[in-house]
């Protein structure tokens, strides 16, 4: 799928996408994740289509790091669940793994072919048969097992394994004379790329990386750019580098306390499409308000008045239900189109006045505005 380069137009509510009718490999519904009193985030839902490219960002300690554990199950949630389809498997490499590659005695060409275990048997079984084979002792049913096994072998990449691992080794700007020395002996950074290079050499089909532009340089980002652009399956990456993620990923996940915003196109197209989208709610916040002000207003003027006392009454009941669902969902509910009874809301009780006043003069727009991403230092 290509990565979209271009901004896809000005802002609706459909640019606030659900991927509930795409091929999904993964979905997390209703994630909650506390420590006692404190609670990281909940209410965190979203789906993972098949072949999306996502870059998952928020502010820092939002907790986009515990979610990635949470989704790979190394982290328990307090609450929620998380649905993987039949056959998949998610590829995610944390801290942990990390510290225990650095210690391995193994080279990184070494931790390579390990990847590719099943191929190498493989390939130890085919040479044994060309031994037998080429020592004149062999049957029509060594000829018929010879070609059965070579031919699993070229589909499954028997041929060109050693390829890949090359290409990706240097790909990553981990130079030819590292390949071969003990893992333990590398710097951090060599370290860093040579476990990425094991995890892309995995294909998992849910691929999740956390800030994998650490200790790369220019040349390494961009063939990693090219090599998540090309990807067959799912990528899910936490990136503070915006160029990176404009030239990797066709989604973008928003991460709050409670909640998943999902933005089609790159890190540009989210940004215009976030502030028109902040553009939209602001002035709708900026009219229901007014509206709500407008009613408390004539309930004031009105309460005491006997030929308007019940039309300010009915109007109480109504602003009151408002409230109501400006407290349960936000001001922007007042906008959904549904009815009392579909919201789930239970207290149909009017205020008394000086509360609805108060309720009313103390909306205020949610926080939230575009998170900052910092920009690729050039070396």
């Amino acid at each position: 799928m290509p990565v979209a380069g271009k901004p896809r137009g000005r802002f609706s509510l459909n640019s606030v996408l659900s991927l509930e009718g795409a091929m999904s490999i993964l979905s997390f519904e209703n994630l909650e994740l506390s420590y006692g009193v404190f609670t990281v985030f909940s209410g965190i839902s979203a789906r993972i289509s098949n072949d999306s490219k996502i870059g998952l960002i928020g502010p820092n300690g939002i907790g986009k790091t515990s979610l990635l554990l949470i989704i790979a199950g190394q982290l328990e949630a307090t609450s929620g669940k998380v649905q993987m389809a039949s056959g998949k498997k998610v590829g995610y490499l944390p801290q942990e793994a990390m510290d225990a590659f650095a210690d391995r005695k193994n080279t990184p060409y070494e931790e390579m072919l390990s990847v590719f275990t099943g191929l190498r048997e493989m390939q130890k079984k085919l040479r044994e048969l060309e031994e037998r084979m080429s020592s004149g002792s062999y049957t029509e049913k060594i000829l018929d097992e010879y070609g059965s096994l070579q031919t699993a072998f070229e589909i499954s990449g028997g041929y060109t394994y050693e390829t890949r691992i090359k290409q990706t080794l240097d790909g990553l700007g981990l130079k030819e004379k590292d390949w071969h020395t003990p893992i333990r002996n590398l710097s951090g950074g060599q370290k860093t790329r040579a476990m990425l290079a094991r995890l892309l050499l995995e294909k998992p089909d849910l691929l999740m990386l956390d800030e994998p532009t650490n200790h790369l340089d220019i040349e390494a980002v961009e063939w990693l750019e090219r090599t998540l652009r090309e990807w067959d399956g799912a990528v899910l990456i936490v990136s503070h580098d915006r160029y990176f993620l404009d030239n990797t990923v066709n989604t973008i996940f928003e991460m709050s306390r409670t909640k998943i915003e999902t933005y089609s196109g790159s890190y540009s197209d989210y940004l215009v499409q976030r502030e028109e989208r902040w553009a939209y709610f602001e002035r709708v916040f900026d009219e229901e308000k007014a509206r709500l002000l407008n009613e408390v207003e004539f309930i004031q003027k009105n309460w005491v008045r006997a030929s308007t006392h019940a039309r300010a009454l009915g109007l109480l009941r109504r602003l009151s239900r408002d409230l109501a669902i400006v407290d349960a969902y936000g001001i922007m509910a007042l906008r959904s189109g549904k009815q009392w009874s579909e919201m789930g809301l239970s207290s149909d009780r009017p205020l008394d006045v000086v509360e609805a006043v108060r309720k009313v003069n103390s909306i205020q727009i949610s926080n939230g505005r575009p998170p900052q991403i910092r920009p690729r230092l050039q070396s």
